[in-house]
């Protein structure tokens, strides 16, 4: 049974009731009941917390069924062009609290699950985060403003094309395991399995009807009736539906993620029983392709496993769109339309980075050996189909797959490769002719001594539209009520309307409001944090924060010098009146990524030496954050007064994370890379803490020549903190435990960590000023919300819409309910 609530917890659920329709409380609460009878088999008598959430979840989908059968049925009739977004990887994190706020049923179960006994908050900590991407953290409602944030962009842009009531469908993988659950151990990372599968999942739809045979490996055989590929491997694509709900507009979109399962018959050619028991073990082989979500570490490793995920993807989607193109006309299941001509017409396919590239050669094979279309004709169709979102600027994290790899799984997608290729040289020759370095730059292939196929050049090639991430996306915060009061609700549908805060910039109540709720997030954050990492915290110090995946060019190195700096300055003069900090890093370093784990060990080392050292007192905290996620995100992002986005200036393709800091309130301190260049822009850069070098400096270092040992020797609180770290300071048993770190910082830092080390101190030194006149510091934050509305995941799919897949966004909200209609879903 659940335990008895609190005083203070009953007030904060009775503070709902009347709010929620008697009726609608009345009905969640017996399909609950129902739920724990039917579906769970379960009384209350044996039910545990987790039977409570799957009931709960599954009387929140039963409000999504309708909805979204009837979303189907809408496209169905109205046959309008479908964008369907391809990505390896979707960080959903969890789908009840979205839903809900989606679905306008969140006061109504709020006061069911009150009247049942149940703590909702409790209920929706059981969920598990489906965290099917990687990145800083995960995704929730994007049209709001409430404590949660996104990564891979996908998740966001495929709940604001539901918003927008656009016809658009997401697809990717299934994998069994996630992004691996972080655990530190003896400030180690050490990795676990994230099985976030193992209890089921509520919101999915197996559709068996709609699997999908995919083929590897194989010969090419060029005869008089066509190309055909042959002799090929073949792994069964299986599909699983996830709801995706608009924004209160009833609109039901559809993700779409395809699980690997072995055809009945694989490895099945030996008929004595040793061969059978080893060809069934074999299935396994085939099913590993969903199995694992590969970690991003922006370091490209040319993996056959990894290939396969991304053809794998590829090739069932495009078969589902090919199948739903010709049958998507109102009155008849049947294939309709035989002419793929009108493809462009009908069908956007964005791809979101390299991963699935394969999407063009795919076509084209499609397009010539099935629907025995030309060349010029295949490709004028694929080019105007397609479209590419670039994510890295980072040549070492750019694909680039080999060609004997190529040739033994898709040889017949190489030979369409090698005559795009052809054709694109041609070109390229006829525009600038005897331009030979040109062309080698261009080329797809990329010669020495193993030549690669370029994937971002193949995406170039291939799309009539290119664009990067850097201009994004929008989140929820608590203090959605307290900017309603001044501007009215309907910023919930357009962010740009949150630039009328400017009109209350000097109100001393609005001041005190988003003050006051920083402050309860900041003290019940803090309670999360001593419960979890039993660490004393003083709420009043500044919560200064960079969450992130843990990589050289982050450079979590620069906050890490500047703690020692800190610490070493409190130790110098202890009674200096300090602002008091309270840092806290997280995020997950690839597994094989050592420098990374290694950074992670060093800012767990120098915690331990400065929290426990009583000089220092409550003046500064070091925290590192564990297994950094989406619903942890959910809890830090809201309560979070400094943002760090640090990067080398050039470096970072988007970094959204700084965009989701800023909408819930905290201040950026940071270097102009990725999208602090278009904050800047929107809050006005004297709202933004900017320091170091620019793009343009970078460029002339490297021309120039960085000597990271002039600014060694010339700055000693530097030489200080690094002899520190050398010399064993914060590693007492293994004085030389960070000798690589060192010699890396030292002697080949490609990141530049002591170039801006002086800029950023100095720059900090004026973030603590500030933060002694509350006033003003609050009236900055009101500056940085008020400049959010560009970065709205709405406002940039109604952009993409118009310019890059012809479509029109539409507010229009379609009926609930369904008729008895077919349509292909």
């Amino acid at each position: 049974m659940p335990k008895p609530l609190t005083d203070q917890e009953k007030r904060k659920q009775i503070s709902v009731r009347g709010l929620a329709g008697v009726e609608n409380v009345s009905d969640l609460k017996t399909n609950f009941n129902r739920h724990l009878h039917f579906t769970l088999v379960k009384d209350r008598n044996v039910a545990t917390k987790r039977d409570y959430y799957f009931a709960l979840a599954n009387t929140v989908r039963d409000h999504l069924v309708g909805r979204w059968i009837r979303t189907q049925q809408h496209y169905y009739e109205k046959d309008p062009k479908r964008v369907y977004y391809l990505s390896l990887e979707f960080y959903m994190g969890r789908t009840l609290q979205n839903t809900m706020v989606n679905l306008a049923l969140e006061n109504a179960c709020d006061e069911a699950t009150y009247q049942l006994g149940l703590d909702m908050e409790e209920l929706q900590d059981i969920e598990e985060d489906a965290g099917l991407g990687n990145g800083g953290s995960g995704q929730e409602n994007p049209h709001l403003i409430s404590p949660s944030p996104p990564p891979v962009l996908s998740a966001c842009f495929l709940d604001s094309m539901a918003s927008l009531g656009l016809a658009a469908y997401g697809y990717g993988i299934r994998y069994e395991f996630g992004i691996f659950n972080q655990k530190i151990v003896n400030g180690w990372q050490v990795e676990e399995a994230d099985d976030w599968l193992r209890y089921g999942n509520p919101w999915e739809k197996a559709r068996p009807e709609y699997m999908r045979p995919v083929h590897f490996y194989g010969r090419v055989e060029h005869t008089p009736d066509g190309v055909k590929w042959v002799d090929t491997q073949v792994v069964l694509a299986l599909p699983y539906d996830t709801p995706v709900p608009g924004y209160r507009n009833n609109v039901v979109n559809t993700m779409r993620l395809w699980s690997a399962k072995a055809p009945c018959d694989f490895n099945l050619k030996d008929f004595n029983v040793g061969g059978y028991i080893q060809a069934v073990l074999d299935r396994n082989l085939a099913e590993n392709i969903s199995r694992v979500l590969y970690p991003n570490d922006n370091f490209f490793e040319g993996k056959e496993l990894r290939l396969k995920q991304e053809y794998f993807v590829v090739a069932a989607t495009l078969q589902d769109i090919v199948r739903r193109f010709k049958s998507s006309k109102f009155g008849s299941t049947e294939v309709v339309r035989v002419d793929l001509s009108t493809l462009p017409d009908k069908v956007a396919i964005q791809l979101n980075d390299t991963h699935p590239a394969l999407a063009i050669p795919e076509l084209m094979r499609i397009l010539l050996d099935t629907e025995h279309q030309t060349w010029e004709k295949a490709w004028d169709i694929v080019t105007r189909t397609c479209a590419y979102t670039n994510h890295t600027v980072l040549p070492e994290a750019l694909e680039r797959w080999p060609i004997d790899l190529f040739q033994n799984l898709l040889p017949r997608h190489l030979e369409i490769i090698f005559e795009i290729n052809r054709r694109h040289l041609e070109r390229i020759a006829n525009l600038y002719p005897g331009d030979h370095d040109r062309l080698r730059r261009m080329s797809l292939v990329e010669e020495g001594d193993q030549k690669k196929i370029n994937m971002a050049h193949l995406c170039i090639v291939g799309s009539h539209a290119v664009n990067g991430v850097a201009r994004i996306h929008s989140d929820i915060i608590k203090m959605s009520r307290v900017i309603a009061e001044r501007i009215g609700e309907d910023y919930i549908r357009d962010l740009d309307q949150l630039k009328n805060l400017l009109e209350f910039v000097d109100d001393d109540s609005l001041i005190r409001d988003i003050a006051k709720v920083k402050q309860e997030n900041k003290l019940k954050f803090s309670a999360y944090l001593e419960e979890h990492y039993k660490v004393k915290i003083n709420p009043n110090s500044m919560f200064d924060v960079q969450v992130k995946r843990i990589h050289e060019y982050k450079r979590q190195l620069l906050n890490c010098l500047h703690i020692i700096t800190l610490y070493n300055r409190i130790k110098k003069e202890p009674n200096k009146n300090w602002t008091p900090r309270t840092i806290m890093i997280g995020g997950k370093a690839a597994p094989g990524y050592h420098t990374a784990k290694l950074i992670i060990r060093l800012i767990t080392a120098v915690g331990d030496i400065v929290n426990h050292d009583e000089v220092v007192g409550d003046r500064l905290k070091v925290i590192f954050l564990e297994n950094y996620k989406v619903t942890l995100a959910e809890k830090i992002i809201p309560a979070s007064d400094l943002s760090e986005q640090i990067s080398t200036a050039g470096t970072e393709a988007s970094g959204t994370g700084n965009m989701k800091f800023m909408l819930n309130g905290a201040l950026t301190i940071g270097t102009m890379d990725g999208a602090n260049v278009e904050m800047a822009e929107e809050a006005g850069e004297e709202n933004l803490f900017i320091f170091g070098m620019r793009v343009d400096d970078v460029d002339a270092m490297d021309k120039s020549g960085y000597d990271a040992m002039e600014y060694y020797n010339r700055i000693p609180e530097l030489k200080l903190a690094m002899d520190q770290i050398a010399g064993g300071y914060f590693s007492p048993d293994q004085h030389d435990l960070f000798k690589d770190i060192v010699n890396m910082l030292l002697h080949h830092d490609r990141f530049k960590v002591f170039a801006d080390y002086e800029a950023y101190i100095k720059c900090q030194d004026k973030v603590s000023a500030l933060y002694k006149n509350p006033k003003e510091w609050t009236k900055m934050v009101i500056h940085n919300i008020a400049g959010c509305g560009k970065f709205s995941s709405d406002r940039t799919i109604s952009q993409y819409a118009r310019e890059i897949w012809g479509m029109e966004p539409s507010l229009e909200r379609i009926p609930k309910w369904f008729r008895n209609l077919k349509s292909p879903l």
